[in-house]
């Protein structure tokens, strides 16, 4: 569903500076990207923070596109 990850994700200031995190944690979706850039699975992550459930990673990803979506890119 479209904008779903709004209900997993908070911005907050008093939150690790403001950044983008899991609601309820202090775990970052930037943090969460990257683990999986460098290879970790869905189920490694679940194991590793059982805090988190795979719909936290799905709207990490959604939020990331979304955040992308939104940037301007110019040519040189």
């Amino acid at each position: 569903m479209e904008n779903d990850w709004k209900r997993r994700i908070e911005v907050n200031p008093k939150i690790l500076v403001g950044k983008p995190v899991i609601k309820g944690t202090r775990i970052a979706v930037e943090f969460l990207i990257e683990l999986l850039a460098r290879g970790w699975t869905t189920a490694q992550i679940l194991k590793n923070y059982p805090r988190l459930k795979k719909e936290d990673i799905s709207a990490a990803l959604e939020y990331s596109a979304h955040a992308l979506k939104l940037e301007n890119v110019y040519a040189i």
